[in-house]
């Protein structure tokens, strides 16, 4: 299941948005330097910030497949989630902040740019693009959560692939605007309306980069593993019948696809004792310590010794059963109540 950039951890989106992005912002640059259009500036800063949040989110993901060692014991796949957390801010100071200012700043102007059909052809090829990589990531969303609702899927999916989807629908939109504002702008022969564009897409960028760094810091600060696992977890252990019940059950998500849980449990003590009963010959020794009591309270606590063990037996037993049903489990520490 691993490998140095485990398929699991959504880069191919992240290396085909950044490739397209890196494109598309060199062109609408151009395409700036050429109209001096306002809103198409925005979307060259939106790139831009798309751009350099996709480098951050390749660190991020490299950086989360280091093994653990004596100073990280659950690894490294927080990681992820920091670097991803740095994107979306990244996301709303420079894509969100930058554009709005300039939106601002452009009210004031009250020349028409002279837009050209440069601007309109860069638009056209920006939407085709921005659109690709925005049903590569959600194709790649659905492939990685098969069976689930769109909400959950946004919620449980990768980070890095979501930040893709909604950085890349809120591309897709902006295109729109941009494109609409421009023609808006060259019908009235009014730069307002350019100007509102690159301000309606600072908003836009404002409201992902706020849903991605509240998705972010939800991961950093301990999230709980989705609440069916949970459930699931707890049917496996209390069907043992040596285990009583299941208490203080904790949770986190260590990385996309790893999680760690904690909880304690109460022994069925009868349970425990026919299983002592059913692996040894209790009658024949008993037979054997009847008539001497010093060797009767040695049997007793022979007897008493094999219950640790025996609980320690179930637990280990149960944990190899919960990582080969729910793999995702990476590190269970069970302990009795």
């Amino acid at each position: 299941m691993e490998s140095s950039l485990r398929t699991k951890n959504g880069v191919f989106p992240v290396i085909a948005a950044l490739g397209g992005n890196a494109l598309i912002t060199v062109m609408k640059f151009v395409g700036f330097s050429v109209s001096g259009s306002g809103a198409l500036f925005s979307e060259a800063i939106h790139s831009t910030a798309d751009t350099l949040n996709q480098v951050l989110l390749l660190i991020g993901i490299k950086l989360s497949t280091r093994k653990a060692d004596d100073n990280y014991s659950y690894g490294y796949g927080l990681e992820r989630f920091f670097w991803a957390l740095v994107s979306a801010c990244g996301v709303f100071f420079l894509g969100a902040g930058v554009t709005i200012y300039h939106g601002i700043h452009s009210l004031q102007n009250t020349t028409v740019p002279d837009f050209g059909t440069v601007p309109i052809v860069i638009l056209s090829i920006s939407f085709i693009l921005e659109s690709a990589t925005f049903i590569f990531a959600l194709r790649e969303l659905n492939t990685k959560n098969p069976g689930m609702s769109m909400k959950k899927k946004l919620k449980e999916g990768d980070p890095a692939t979501i930040a893709i989807l909604y950085e890349d629908g809120v591309a897709v939109l902006g295109v729109f605007i941009a494109f609409v504002s421009i023609i808006v702008s060259i019908a009235t022969r009014n730069p307002f309306f350019d100007a509102l564009g690159s301000i309606l897409i600072g908003i836009l960028l404002g409201i992902v980069a706020i849903l991605l760094i509240q998705k972010n810091r939800s991961y950093l600060i301990g999230r709980n593993i989705p609440d069916d696992v949970k459930e699931e977890i707890i049917r496996i252990m209390e069907a043992d019948p040596t285990i009583e019940k299941v208490l203080d059950f904790k949770s986190s998500i260590l990385d996309v696809g790893e999680y760690q849980i904690k909880c304690d449990v109460e022994f069925n003590g009868p349970a425990l004792m026919k299983e002592i009963m059913e692996n040894s010959s209790l009658r024949d020794e008993y037979e054997d310590v009847r008539n001497d009591y010093q060797n009767f309270i040695k049997f007793i606590v022979r007897s008493v010794g094999r219950v640790p063990r025996l609980m320690g037996t179930s637990i280990d037993t149960l944990e190899l059963r919960i990582k080969k049903e729910i793999p995702e489990v990476k590190h269970i520490d069970i302990e009795i109540n």
